[in-house]
């Protein structure tokens, strides 16, 4: 017999679904409910490796962390990571199994997962007291309701009681909430159980008027107006349509410990995947983190940061056209600091032979590290663990390009001191692990030698404990949904399932 669950499904995309999930999953977890995360399709181009080394979003891997449990593919059985505008990787199961174009996903793979995904969420349902699902987009994207396995589709066929969120920042969202409604069959229709408020700023009595009209034209109730918080965010999913430049999520941090502050500038590359590599890094004392795409936006930086990407050779074209490359290649034979993480380590190297991502066989690289890198077409997903500045290291790998080290000092070593990973040549380092910066140790010890190659008064700050600030940021999340939505009548929905005899909206799904 299936356990309670919930669909967070949103009015739009970046409605806060991650983040109301997220908090759902925290306020359960502390009232001693068992209880798991699951998102049927994830469009993500920042993932993460479970311990059975399997790749899902790092949103879901988050959500796992708020219930305090570990994540597994179950809890995102299937993943896209967009390679350009027009095609994604499959990852099935935390495996990718090809390349398909939109239409091609769309147009019939996408309801032949069905099956897959429906079969994962039964098992969770089965092992938790409750599964809070997160939808993907709008529930009314009309175009694709045929094929849907992650909005409406799996809430029809797993009975589970739908919360739509609407972000009340952006305007419209007594419209949105209702069109929402009136967009969907009655059949879906009868799941959608009422609405939930995010991002309110302001006098909630004012805002009650509106919500007890939405009820009388709706049927549904309202769950909570949840008030704008600074810092809330959690891993970001599309890689491809958030705008970084300029901003980094919002950090609540102590001033510096030392006399002068540390500047990192992350390059924007194309396809940038795992931009979260650098969130260990903004939530340090006296560390400021932007993202740039102009060579002159180097010139302050007392470290800049090449990231993850799922478009290498891409990229590597993409800083020689903005005069990136000439520049970063300019700093590291200054001894200026310069970090590449996986698809940023391999730009750094001598050539890529890529017959797997781009098919555009050798490119040369910047040539900055001794390395030579050919994309295997089976991809590499681990969880290692080794030391790096005197300092234990752990991180998570996610990479088809196989590097073949030639020279240089190691990076990172097991044990015994032999290499496990990545180089370093004077002040340019390079690793294909994500996640490294996390290790507060190694992070401290790798920022030290930063600030002195910059020239830097720059002091780590002693007791910085990233793992520490992630909790209290769940805790948050849970606090929000603890403190403004109802919970009593959330868990009713989350054990008994929608109510009976919610009224139909006209129109209704078009014919």
């Amino acid at each position: 017999m299936n356990n309670g669950g919930l669909l967070v499904a949103g009015t739009t995309s970046d409605a806060g679904k991650s983040v109301v999930t997220a908090g759902v999953c925290r306020w359960l977890v502390r009232q001693g409910v068992k209880v798991a995360p699951f998102k049927a399709q994830n469009m993500s181009l920042n993932s993460f490796v479970t311990r059975e080394g399997a790749e899902i979003g790092r949103a879901q891997a988050m959500q796992a962390q708020a219930c305090r449990v570990e994540p597994t593919a179950l809890m995102n059985p299937v993943l896209l990571k967009p390679g350009g505008e027009q095609s994604s990787q499959v990852v099935l199961l935390g495996r990718p199994v090809g390349e398909l174009s939109a239409r091609g996903y769309h147009g019939g793979r996408q309801q032949k997962l069905l099956g897959t995904v429906l079969d994962c969420l039964a098992e969770l349902r089965g092992t938790y007291d409750a599964v809070i699902c997160e939808g993907a987009g709008s529930p009314a994207e009309i175009n694709l309701r045929r094929t849907d396995i992650v909005n409406m589709g799996i809430a029809r066929n797993a009975g589970l009681p739908v919360l739509v969120v609407g972000d009340i920042d952006r305007g419209g969202v007594f419209a949105s909430f209702f069109g929402t409604v009136a967009l969907l069959s009655s059949e879906d229709q009868a799941l959608v159980a009422g609405f939930l408020v995010n991002k309110f700023r302001g006098d909630v009595s004012l805002l009650e008027p509106g919500l007890d009209m939405l009820h009388g034209l709706t049927g549904r109730h309202t769950y909570g107006v949840l008030p704008f918080r600074h810092g809330l965010g959690i891993d970001e999913e599309d890689g491809l349509r958030v705008s970084l430049r300029g901003t980094v999520r919002e950090s609540n941090t102590a001033p510096p410990v030392g006399e002068d502050v540390l500047r990192v500038a992350v390059c924007a590359i194309p396809l940038m995947s795992n931009f979260t590599d650098v969130d260990a890094l903004a939530a340090e004392p006296g560390v400021v983190v932007r993202f740039v795409d102009r060579p002159e936006e180097l010139a302050d930086a007392d470290l800049v940061i090449i990231p993850g990407t799922r478009g290498t050779v891409r990229a590597l074209e993409w800083l020689h056209e903005r005069g990136l490359a000439e520049a970063l290649r300019r700093r590291a034979a200054e001894q200026r600091p310069v970090l590449g993480i996986c698809g940023g380590f391999q730009i750094l190297g001598e050539h890529i032979e890529d017959e797997v991502e781009s098919r555009r066989g050798r490119v040369e690289g910047l040539g900055v590290l001794p390395l030579r890198v050919r994309f295997a077409p089976e991809k590499i997903l681990t969880r290692p663990e080794g030391a790096a500045l005197g300092e234990r290291v752990e991180g998570y790998e996610i990479h088809h390009g196989v590097a073949e080290v030639t020279g240089g000092d190691a990076f990172i070593s097991d044990d015994h001191g032999h290499s496990l990973d990545g180089c370093r040549v004077g002040q340019t380092w390079g690793t294909h692990w994500h996640g490294s910066l996390e290790s507060d140790g190694f992070r401290r010890a790798f920022l030290r030698e930063v600030a002195t190659a910059a020239g830097r008064r720059f002091v780590p700050a002693p007791d910085t404990s990233f793992a520490a600030l992630r909790e209290e940021q769940l805790d948050r999340l849970g606090d929000l949904i603890e403190q403004h939505a109802d919970t009593d009548a959330l868990w009713r929905l989350i054990e008994s399932g929608a109510p009976q005899g919610l009224p139909f909206i006209p129109p209704g799904a078009p014919a």
